[in-house]
């Protein structure tokens, strides 16, 4: 034992009985300690009891190894967070600071009976001394620049909307102040320990600490009376926390570990709400629609405690930090939609609806009240008034969520692929979309026709079925049809679009003369293929959804017969039916190995099979498609295609890859007005366009017209072009080939 440690055991020693002032600060340590924990222990109690009011989710409990592995890299390693940088850094020391530096409160339970004592065991060891000390310093430094950032975007600020724009502002200053005070205070009774030489750690491992110490008085209840005002500190925060429930920016820091935990696909990379979506349940099984019944089964989700109970565990989570609020296109151009005031909204609404709700109260599936007059009669008005809010209606029927907001969603995913703590927001508007569609019949008029068209004719723009071959007209060989041809490599999935849509199908076109051009074997379904059903499905109509796609699974299925999933191979060259047929079709018995159109093409030019040899210049942007990239993390292969058939190096946009900015047209949006705010895909012509690049490169059907249209309102037709990334590829690989003219302008046929 060195002399310096056999100095500290004895003043310990002599310092071990109880003073005056450690009577004191003990009973009041205890006190507040009590009363912070019985209101925690409620609080949690009541947490747990409302989240239990949602509907089963058995799938939730699958793989349960991985589900902890994700946990712990997603939370240990910030791998969600440090998307953010800066933000994202200092959250993970002020994370580290929280979890490690508990023990340093729980150190101060002793140090407020005994001012010289420390931690049992661990407590003399230098090593925890001086890991401490990094993480108290770091945790320093990370709070303070997470509170500068509060400041700097706070919603009043000049110059336009905050990410924290409706976050509740006195919750978020009150955590970062005490944890500002708790890390201070723990240097402060380092700082008295050695002041009065009781200090257990040297000089090199406690810098920071003997420095406070020097400044302070040699005070022997210091340690007793700064160890009071930590626990008073911390307890207050529990207090506080405790008795708001829905103080996510707290509350987060627990629930995020099940909320990740419980994320619908723990192996996804990005969020596990992103491509496929759900499909509806009731009661936590499938739902048959074959023997469906809208009495006894639920059908989407019209009342808060039909979510399940990881929607509402969801909810509780939200840490209101505006991530998604951000990046959301709606949002960004004047929406009401706001992902994260959807999320509050909802969390508010199932909180204040728990009371009645959990005394028996609650609408069955006829729109009855389930509870009798007396279960109801403890209840205050706020309560029943709570339960009886419309989940959806305008502010003159008391709505919970407004019928614009849920309907200006686009299902981009720019909220699930930000959010830190893994919420699925897609999947719950949908499932608000569902009931809308299929019960309320209540949705924007204009996508009725859409509808329509493909319950009777099998593509939203209403066309002929005997015209989805029109787009092999006039090309120099021939197109082989399945049936015709049983040796084929893959399936080209033509898409409605790439069928019907004059500039969609030059895209079609170009594809089938790079892989003719390649020797790739492929065929079509020709008039065997109906619409994938995606836009049914996000706008909220599963019914039409489960037709359309039963029908092609079964076609499919046929024209693969005999054959392992490996040589089931699909290309398309529209994402949302690349997305549909690869995600979802698989829980309809349809499994299926499908390429978008831009990595096939990657992959003949990588192999030597299509040879660019005339760059295309004039300066090129790309715009990554949501739902090829942030749904499905396709964001190199356009890429390598553009990098090898373009003259020069690709110019980004500021919004590019994950944080791609929409085109507007998904979630069946590319059937409705966009009548509120600015035309989102205005905005991402606007960006296009300040990258001075000429060709905007596209790698979708519905991302080529909403961006040409953009380009036509802003009267840049004639400089601006938008073309199909296929397309660049061919100009670049056959030169000499008439392309058609301009994508600009719509051609016939």
């Amino acid at each position: 034992m060195t002399e310096h440690s056999e100095v500290i055991r004895q003043q310990t020693g002599e310092a071990n009985s109880m003073g005056s002032v450690q009577i004191v600060t003990t009973i009041l340590a205890a006190a507040i300690t009590a009363v912070a924990v019985w209101l925690a222990v409620r609080a949690v109690l009541k947490m747990v009891a409302v989240i239990r009011l949602g509907q089963p989710a058995p799938e939730r409990f699958t793989d349960k190894a991985a589900r902890a592995r994700t946990m712990l890299v997603e939370t240990a390693g910030h791998t969600r967070m440090l998307k953010w940088g800066v933000v994202g850094a200092a959250h993970w020391f002020v994370m580290v600071g929280f979890v490690v530096l508990s023990l340093l409160v729980l150190e101060a339970y002793f140090e407020v009976v005994t001012p010289t004592s420390g931690l049992p065991i661990i407590g003399h060891w230098t090593i925890f001394g001086l890991a401490t000390e990094i993480i108290t310093v770091l945790g320093l430094i990370g709070i303070l620049v997470l509170m500068v950032i509060r400041l700097r975007n706070r919603p009043n600020r000049p110059g336009g909307r905050s990410r924290f724009t409706g976050s509740t502002m006195w919750q978020g200053y009150f955590v970062e102040w005490i944890v500002l005070l708790v890390l201070i205070f723990g240097l402060v009774i380092r700082g008295f320990k050695v002041a009065t030489d009781h200090f257990e750690y040297p000089l090199w491992a406690t810098p920071v600490s003997h420095a406070v110490g020097a400044v302070l008085p040699d005070w022997s209840d210091g340690a007793s009376v700064a160890a009071l005002i930590k626990i008073a500190i911390s307890m207050t925060w529990l207090i506080v926390i405790s008795l708001n429930v829905t103080m996510g920016v707290a509350w987060h820091r627990f629930l995020a570990f099940p909320n990740i935990f419980f994320k619908r696909e723990p192996a996804k990379p990005a969020g596990s709400g992103l491509g496929a979506l759900r499909p509806m349940t009731s009661q936590g099984k499938p739902l048959d629609f074959e023997e469906a019944d809208p009495e006894k089964d639920q059908f989407g989700v019209a009342h808060v405690e039909q979510f399940s109970w990881k929607g509402l565990l969801d909810f509780s989570t939200c840490t209101e930090c505006g991530r998604c609020q951000s990046q959301c296109p709606a949002w960004n151009t004047g929406k009401p939609l706001s992902p994260k005031l959807l999320v509050l909204s909802l969390r508010d609404h199932a909180y204040a609806k728990a009371p009645y709700l959990l005394a028996g109260g609650g609408k069955d599936l006829t729109g009855e009240e389930k509870a009798t007059q007396a279960q109801l009669a403890h209840l205050d008005v706020l309560s029943l008034a709570e339960g009886d809010k419309p989940l959806i209606g305008d502010a003159e029927s008391g709505g919970v969520i407004d019928p614009d907001v849920l309907w200006s969603c686009t299902t981009c995913g720019a909220c699930v692929e930000q959010c830190p703590v893994d919420i699925e927001h897609v999947d719950h508007i949908v499932d608000m979309r569902r009931y809308q569609v299929l019960i309320e019949s209540s949705f924007p008029s204009e996508a009725g026709v859409m509808l329509r068209n493909l319950e009777n004719k099998g593509n939203p723009w209403g066309a002929p079925q005997n015209t989805r071959e029109d787009w092999t007209k006039g090309l120099d060989f021939e197109v082989p049809r399945v049936g015709e041809v049983d040796d084929f490599e893959y399936l080209f999935w033509v898409g409605c679009a790439g069928a019907f849509e004059d500039r969609a199908k030059k895209t079609t076109r170009a594809v089938a003369t790079l892989l003719n051009e390649a020797g790739v074997k492929f065929a079509i379904l020709g008039e065997g293929e109906t619409c994938s059903g995606d836009p049914a499905r996000r706008i909220g109509n599963e019914f039409v959804f489960q037709m359309l796609a039963q029908q092609n699974v079964e076609t499919l299925n046929e024209a693969f017969e005999g054959r392992e999933k490996a040589k089931r191979k699909i290309v398309a060259t529209c994402p949302h039916c690349f997305n549909t047929l690869g995600n979802e079709y698989g829980q309809l018995g349809g499994e299926f190995e499908v390429v978008h159109h831009t990595q096939l093409l990657a992959h003949l030019v990588a192999t030597g099979k299509l040879t660019p040899v005339q760059p295309v210049d004039g300066g090129v942007t790309y715009h990554d498609p949501c739902y090829l990239g942030r749904h499905n993390r396709i964001f190199a292969a356009p890429r390598e295609v553009l990098g090898d058939a373009i003259e020069g190096d690709l110019t980004e946009m500021p919004r590019n890859s994950e944080r791609s900015f929409c085109c507007g047209a998904g979630g069946a949006r590319m059937w409705m007005e966009e009548k509120i705010g600015k035309r989102i895909n205005v905005d991402r012509v606007e960006e296009a366009m300040a990258t001075g690049a000429k060709t905007v490169a596209v790698g979708c059907p519905f991302c080529s017209t909403m961006l040409n249209d953009g380009v036509n309102g802003k009267g840049a037709g004639e400089q601006v072009e938008v073309i199909d990334v296929a397309s660049v590829l061919l100009r670049s690989v056959k030169p000499e080939q008439p392309q058609g003219g301009r994508e600009t302008a719509p051609v016939g046929g």
